[in-house]
């Protein structure tokens, strides 16, 4: 009966907030996969060269920085929910300014203004379901804004997919990539008008002092009993926690802040972005036509949506690092395999398209879920916005990375090597994970923040 109260919360309005606020997730996939339908009609368009057209498919992830930067500081000053609001508004005025640029310039400065948001949303939406959910299934809510986001990067697959077959090659340069730009706008208002029905997070409120509103929210979610506990770990919590962004590099978050950033970076530098940003330019070099190239990024979402179920159905029963290790593996041979159907001209368009699709599933199982929940809990509370921001901000500066430089490598290493790179990275990643990463399943996030204290250190590395 005890363990029946402990673990009994509102189910619904958990799932209510937690779906709120993953639309901010669902942007995030939106806007930055937009790009992917756009960028070889914008090459022909503006007659963009190697580096150009990384930086036209790249100069977004330049705001992503600046966004998840500022975000992690404005959300610890001024709320989770306003500046996910912010971000809501910045989304839709990207949308508007994308679709109408005159010049490579006034487009790039309009990406970077949704990049603004995209970052900050990036951060802001796991860490404020990580903030609301429950220990039990806090690993599958926060998953939930991974679900978004490569639902918002399938739909905008369709959406590119249904545009650029209205008419011929010369109407999309001369128009059509404007209207896939200007798509965004419509879930960019749905994302603001949802934020009205969420309160904000119980946890900064409680750091604010507004204890009486956290344990409105707190009492909605598991109970008046329960929401006392809750509210009385939280300011302990606080309580032991300095609030400078220089704590990070104290002796026991040392660890927490390595680990947060290995993950962030490494997402990135195993090559999802590449795939997800180019992948009709991927398929059209492979021999498939506009169509088909088309039609063939979007079973790439599709696939990126089922897989990603997979990893919110075991993400608590399996735990982060087994997911960890098991898509390292798969997206390592994948890789590993796309790299030599470029290299062999027997394997046909068919097997790469098999060989991807394989990877974006290891990929959605894993690295693309399981990144951001482990990031949402292994800080404390106090300094969380700003953990998360550097960390953030390390994970859009690779994406940048990657990103920006994939056409020149495609240039210089040719597509088999490109793709071997990336494949090495997975081996260093899955070393990573095998001996550094702890085991966050089933713990509450003052648990978690147990381990990174100095004086319990000794006990940390037996978590994992």
């Amino acid at each position: 009966m005890e363990y029946a109260r402990e673990h009994s919360y509102a189910r619904g309005y958990v799932y209510l907030l937690a779906g709120v606020a993953a639309v901010g997730g669902l942007l995030f996939g939106y806007d930055t996969a937009v790009i992917s339908g756009t960028i070889g009609f914008l090459q022909t368009r503006f007659e963009l060269s190697a580096w150009a057209k990384g930086w036209a498919a790249s100069a977004a992830l330049v705001g992503c920085i600046f966004g998840a930067a500022m975000a992690g500081t404005l959300s610890d000053r001024f709320g989770r929910k306003r500046m996910l609001v912010v971000s809501a508004i910045l989304f839709a005025v990207s949308a508007v300014g994308s679709a109408i640029p005159r010049n490579l310039t006034e487009l790039v400065l309009a990406r970077m203004v949704g990049g603004l948001g995209v970052g900050a949303a990036s951060m802001l939406s796991p860490m404020y379901i990580s903030e609301v959910a429950p220990a039990q299934i806090r690993g599958r809510l926060v998953s939930l804004n991974q679900l978004t986001i490569v639902s918002g990067m399938l739909v905008v697959y369709f959406v590119n997919a249904l545009i650029q077959g209205l008419d011929d090659e010369a109407w999309n340069v001369a128009l059509g990539w404007r209207w896939m730009f200007g798509s965004e706008t419509l879930p960019a208002l749905l994302f603001l008008g949802l934020l009205l029905l969420v309160p904000e997070s119980p946890r900064w409120l409680v750091k604010q002092g507004r204890e009486h509103e956290a344990l409105g929210v707190l009492s909605r979610i598991g109970g008046r009993e329960k929401a006392e506990r809750q509210a009385e770990e939280i300011r302990k919590a606080v309580a032991l926690e300095g609030g400078s962004i220089w704590q990070v590099l104290e002796p026991g978050m040392r660890v927490a802040m390595v680990i947060g950033i290995v993950l962030a970076v490494f997402q990135q530098i195993t090559g999802i972005n590449a795939i997800l940003y180019y992948a009709p330019e991927i398929f059209k070099s492979a021999g498939a036509g506009r169509n088909a190239a088309f039609i063939q990024t979007v079973a790439v979402g599709a696939v990126n949506v089922a897989f990603t179920f997979v990893a919110i159905s075991t993400v608590d029963r399996l735990g982060r690092k087994a997911l960890l290790l098991l898509g390292n593996a798969g997206m390592c041979t994948f890789l590993i395999l796309v790299g030599a159907s470029f290299r062999y001209a027997s394997m046909s368009g068919t097997v790469l398209l098999c060989c991807i699709l394989g990877y974006i599933a290891c990929f959605a199982l894993s690295l693309g879920p399981v990144v951001w929940v482990v990031m949402s809990e292994i800080f404390p509370t106090r300094i969380r916005g700003r953990a998360m921001a550097v960390a953030t901000v390390c994970l859009w500066c690779a994406c940048f990375l990657v990103s920006q430089t994939f056409p020149k490598l495609l240039e210089w290493a040719g597509s088999t090597y490109t793709f071997y790179g990336y494949a090495a990275m997975c081996v260093i990643m899955f070393v990573f994970v095998a001996f550094v990463l702890p085991e966050t399943k089933g713990k509450t996030l003052e648990e978690i923040e147990q381990w990174w204290r100095p004086e319990p250190a000794s006990n940390a590395s037996g978590q994992g």
